[in-house]
C-alpha cells in the first residue's frame, strides 16, 4: 500500500474482494513465512550507509514504572510516599537513585534523566498510544488509530532506497507488541519478530541463514511460483503493491539465505563474559541480542521487559492487587538494573554512541502515595489472595525515563517534580516531545511530516511536540 508523507495522495484500488486471500495463497509454504511475515522485511537504507546511520534501541517496561522508587527519590517525603528503599548517590554530583539501581548509578555519567515528563492518558492502552504514537485521546482503545514511531521511521526509511545489509531495518526482541502497531501503515512496516527466550541454551531464531541447498532450492521455486501466480493479478495492483511485494520478497530470501544474518542472531557467538555481564536471564541476553543487532545494521530496535521476572502478573502494573510493589521492584531489579547498564556501558565501549540512542521508558509512572488493598493471588512479589500488600496505581502526572548515546550530554538530569513526586514542575515534557526527540536523533523532522491515514487526510507524526533540546545532540 502507498502512503505518500506530505500533501500529496494515492488512492488505493482494492482490487476483487479475494485478493489479499489470493496473495497469501500465492505466498503459501514460502519457509512458513506468511504474507505479513514476508512484508515485514522491508526496505530501508544503501548498503555501505546502514551501519553508519542512526539507530535507536527503545527497551520498554509495559505497566508503568514507579518513579519514586528509581530515579526520582523523595526521602524528605513522608513515609506513604517515599516508600522503604534509601537513596543512594551516583557518579554524579547531586544525582540519586533508588538503592535499587547501584549499577545504573555507577554509570550515570552515561545517562540522562529525564524526571518530568507528564501527559493526560491515564490507562494502559491510552498511555501506551500517546507515548508511542502521539495519540492525544486519553480513552482507552483496544487497537492504536496512529501508527508507533518505529512504523513511521521504518516507513519513511523504506523510502530511501533499496536496503543490501542482510537484516530487516525494524526488529522486535519480544517486542512491545499491546496497543501499539503500523496502523494505516500496514503489516509492511511492523517489525522482525524475535520471541522466545533469548537464554535458554538451543534459543534460535527459525527461518534465517539456511545452509541446506536444497531448502534453498525450494525456497526459490516457491518464490517464482508466487512470481507467477501475481501476474495473474498485476493488472488490479493500481496502488503498486506487488512490486513492494517482489522488495520484501528479495530482502526475505536475503535473510533466510545469507551467513550473515544468523550470525548476527546467535548470541554464541559473544563471550561468556559479556553474557555474564549482561545478566544469564530473558532481559540480560534480549538486550545483548539488541545491541548485537544494531551493530549489525538494524536500524531500529524494540525490546519489552515483561514476563516472569517481572513477578506474578508478569509485567510492571503494581498495584496492590497485582503485586507487593516494593517486593515486585525487589524483585525484578538485579536484572533490570543489571541489562540496562550492560547496554548503556557497551553501546560506549564498542564506539557505538553517537550513532545509537538508548531509550528506556514506560507509559507513564505510579501513584506516589501507597495504598493497601488484598492481593488478588499468591506468587511472585504477592501475598496469598486475601491479604492486604502495598501499591501504587497508574500515574500520568509525572514519571521518569533514562536516555543514553545518541551523541546526548549525559550526567545530568531534566526537569524535576514537586516534593511528594505528584506532579512534573519543572522543564515539563509530553509525549510529542518525547517522540520528536527520537524521530530527530532519526534524521527525522517531524514537525513537517504528514502521512495519509485510512482515509487520506494528511496526519502529523508528532502533533503538539519538538525536541528536548537537553537530548538532542
Amino acid at each position: 500500500m502507498t502512503h505518500p508523507f506530505n500533501a500529496s495522495s494515492i488512492s488505493d484500488c482494492p482490487g476483487p474482494d479475494s485478493r489479499r486471500g489470493f496473495m497469501k495463497m500465492g505466498l503459501a509454504g514460502f519457509a512458513t513465512l506468511s504474507l505479513p511475515g514476508m512484508l515485514r522485511l522491508k526496505a530501508a537504507s544503501a548498503a555501505s550507509a546502514d551501519r553508519e546511520k542512526s539507530a535507536v534501541i527503545m527497551v520498554w517496561k509495559p505497566g508503568g514504572c514507579s518513579h519514586i522508587d528509581t530515579y526520582d527519590p523523595k526521602p524528605q517525603a513522608a513515609s506513604e510516599y517515599r516508600g522503604p528503599f534509601a537513596t543512594i548517590p551516583t557518579s554524579v554530583t547531586g544525582l540519586h537513585f533508588s538503592e535499587l539501581l547501584p549499577l545504573q548509578a555507577k554509570i550515570a555519567d552515561k545517562i540522562t534523566v529525564l524526571r518530568s515528563m507528564r501527559h493526560g492518558s491515564p490507562g494502559h492502552p491510552a498511555g501506551t498510544m500517546r507515548m508511542l504514537s502521539g495519540d492525544a485521546d486519553s480513552r482507552d482503545k483496544p487497537q492504536p488509530k496512529l501508527p508507533d514511531w518505529m512504523s513511521v521511521t521504518n516507513y519513511l526509511r523504506s523510502l530511501e532506497g533499496p536496503r543490501t545489509v542482510p537484516l530487516p531495518a525494524y526488529v522486535g526482541v519480544n517486542a512491545p507488541t499491546s496497543y501499539t502497531g503500523p496502523a494505516y501503515l500496514g503489516d509492511a512496516y511492523s517489525p522482525f519478530s524475535v520471541t522466545g527466550d533469548p537464554n535458554t541454551p538451543n534459543f534460535s531464531v527459525p527461518n534465517i541463514g539456511l545452509s541446506d541447498a536444497n531448502e534453498v532450492k525450494h525456497i526459490g521455486r516457491r518464490a517464482t511460483l508466487r512470481q507467477n501466480l501475481d501476474t495473474l493479478e498485476r493488472a488490479f495492483d493500481q496502488a503498486g503493491e506487488l512490486q513492494a511485494l517482489d522488495e520484501f520478497e528479495t530482502q526475505a530470501m536475503t535473510l533466510l539465505t545469507n551467513s550473515q544474518t544468523k550470525e548476527a542472531f546467535d548470541l554464541t557467538k559473544e563471550d561468556d563474559r559479556t553474557r555474564d555481564r549482561y545478566g544469564r536471564n530473558t532481559w540480560g541476553q534480549q538486550l545483548l541480542l539488541a545491541r548485537r543487532l544494531v551493530e549489525a545494521g538494524v536500524e531500529v530496535l524494540t525490546s519489552s521487559l515483561h514476563g516472569p521476572l517481572c513477578g506474578r502478573v508478569q509485567n510492571w502494573d503494581d498495584h496492590a492487587v497485582n503485586h507487593h510493589v516494593f517486593d515486585g521492584l525487589r524483585f525484578r531489579a538485579q536484572a533490570y538494573d543489571q541489562a540496562v547498564s550492560a547496554l548503556i556501558e557497551d553501546i560506549y565501549e564498542r564506539g557505538l554512541d553517537k550513532r545509537v540512542l538508548v531509550v528506556v521508558s514506560g507509559e507513564f509512572g505510579r501513584t506516589p502515595k501507597i495504598n493497601y488493598q488484598p492481593s488478588t493471588g499468591a506468587g511472585n512479589a504477592s501475598a496469598p489472595a486475601g491479604t492486604k500488600q502495598p501499591g501504587r496505581d497508574h500515574w500520568a502526572r509525572a514519571f521518569s525515563n533514562i536516555w543514553a548515546g545518541g551523541g546526548i550530554d549525559t550526567g545530568r538530569y531534566i526537569g524535576a517534580t514537586d516534593k511528594r513526586g505528584e506532579d512534573s514542575i519543572e522543564r515539563i515534557c509530553g509525549a510529542g516531545d518525547f517522540l520528536a526527540t527520537i524521530y530527530h536523533h532519526l534524521g527525522i523532522d517531524s514537525s513537517k511530516i504528514t502521512l495519509n491515514d485510512f482515509n487520506g487526510r494528511p496526519t502529523p507524526i508528532v502533533d503538539h511536540g519538538q525536541p528536548i533540546p537537553e537530548l538532542i545532540s
